[in-house]
């Protein structure tokens, strides 16, 4: 066993220049990098249990990897046994220590959120640092509620990164009704109330993906879910002892989305991506998918870890336009730009309601997909929080270079974009796509067929 190096700038992703995907589309099986959200989650669990934690299938990107080493800077083991596998010895809940420096979470708006609450509820002092992307962004909706349990933090205007954190050493159980559905504060919220004594409250108008629910669960925590009226209200018993349990990841459903897409959208294409998690709150794409006449197919469903995965079939279709309601925006919100370019394929007009969510994701998404699609010849407006496309079915102009923000969901969809519209489409820059999808552009070029992304992050 051995520590992998430390996390340090992605290299720039590199695959041979290719002509474009043949006449038989793209085919082929593949599988893509484990789920970000469940990786993230496995690690801080693994770190708050009572013994050795085995985690297969772990994601392997630069998000990843620095909640790996805020694990191992606030006590825990943590060390990688091989590919996807890792070993997390943890502390128990409340026994993290002191970090020796400043905690750098790159890219990771959900690393940095989730350590938030990991740090509310145990005695210590941290920093909190990221990239230039992840000082931007907001972080008061995790701190604010916070705060009521006991912990103080201190950071720039707005709230925002660098942050120091002190640690409540007595905190209180939390009792918080989530005002914009965000499944990153509801986990913060639960991650502090572990250290409480009582019971802390987590109440959705909406509901977000669960799966801080489910591994509290997995590793033996009470947890309650109950309905009240149109509400999701979450009950955690403070003070559990977490014990050890083993983690399989599955496939993350927002990285098997490009393939998918990309496969609905060259003619004579099929592909398969295996152990895609399906779990019910992040299936949402999948869903407007088939109301858009997408031919998707799930065979070998089975449940791993307490969640429930299968393997994905797209076979290329013909798309049409389809109204998405604001209440179906949780369970895809990190899909939207790759719908965007699957809506602008369609016939008709595609309205995706409720999306005030992406102004605050790694960029303000809802206005580089605008741009994304501008920069290409589809035209979209923008009313409110709702993004309107209207197409006639025909390819996607292309042409452009789409600047990307450092948002590596812009970048893959843009680069989709171009394996199916009438000319290539350039990114400004792909290095940081390794950040959630390590090898991306070499797995898409693998497929059969050849997807035709080059080095410098160009669809030839």
């Amino acid at each position: 066993m051995s520590h992998p190096p430390a996390p340090t700038a992605p290299m720039q992703a590199s695959a041979p220049p290719a002509t474009g995907p043949g006449g038989g589309g793209l085919r082929g099986t593949v599988a893509v990098p484990g789920d970000k959200s469940v990786s993230h989650r496995a690690l801080m669990f693994g770190a708050l249990a009572v013994g050795t934690t085995e985690i297969t299938g772990l994601l392997e990107g630069e998000d990843v990897l620095r909640t790996a080493a805020a694990m191992r800077a606030l006590g825990a083991e943590v060390e990688q046994a091989g590919p996807g596998h890792w070993r997390v010895a943890g502390r128990g809940v409340g026994g993290l220590v002191e970090p020796a420096d400043v905690l750098d979470m790159g890219n990771s708006g959900t690393a940095a959120r989730l350590i938030c609450g990991l740090l509310a509820g145990h005695p210590v002092f941290a920093v909190l640092t990221g990239d230039a992307s992840l000082r931007k962004r907001p972080m008061r909706r995790v701190t604010d509620p916070l705060s009521a349990c006991g912990a103080r933090f201190t950071g720039r205007e707005g709230g925002r990164l660098p942050l120091a954190v002190e640690g409540a050493a007595d905190p209180l159980p939390l009792d918080y009704a989530v005002p914009v559905p965000s499944a990153q504060v509801k986990s913060a919220v639960l991650l502090a109330g572990l250290c409480a004594r009582g019971t802390t409250r987590v109440e959705e108008r909406e509901a977000t993906r669960d799966h801080t629910e489910n591994m509290l669960r997995h590793f033996g925590a009470a947890v309650r879910v109950e309905a009240e009226g149109n509400r999701r209200v979450i009950e955690l018993d403070g003070q559990p002892e977490l014990r050890a349990a083993p983690v399989v990841v599955p496939a993350d459903p927002s990285s098997a989305a490009f393939p998918l897409v990309a496969a609905l959208l060259v003619p004579g294409s099929r592909v398969t991506v295996e152990g895609v998690g399906l779990n019910p709150l992040r299936t949402g794409l999948f869903d407007t998918l088939r109301e858009m006449g997408a031919e998707l197919v799930v065979s070998n469903a089975r449940v791993e870890g307490g969640e429930p995965v299968g393997d994905i079939t797209a076979a290329f279709s013909e798309l049409r336009g389809v109204d998405v309601p604001a209440a179906r925006a949780p369970s895809m919100i990190d899909e939207y730009p790759v719908l965007a370019v699957a809506a602008a394929f369609a016939r008709g007009t595609s309205r995706f309601r409720g999306l005030g969510e992406l102004r605050v994701k790694e960029s303000d998404r809802l206005a580089a997909t605008v741009a994304l699609l501008a920069a290409n010849g589809v035209r979209s407006e923008v009313e409110g929080d709702d993004l309107i496309i209207a197409r006639d079915g025909a390819p996607a102009p292309g042409g452009g270079v789409v600047e990307t923000h450092m948002d590596h969901r812009i970048a893959m969809s843009a680069l989709v974009m171009g394996l199916a519209s009438s000319r290539p489409v350039a990114v400004d820059d792909s290095a940081f796509i390794d950040t959630s999808f390590p090898g991306f552009i070499g797995l898409m070029n693998g497929l059969a067929g050849g997807a035709a992304i080059t080095a410098t992050g160009r669809t030839a």
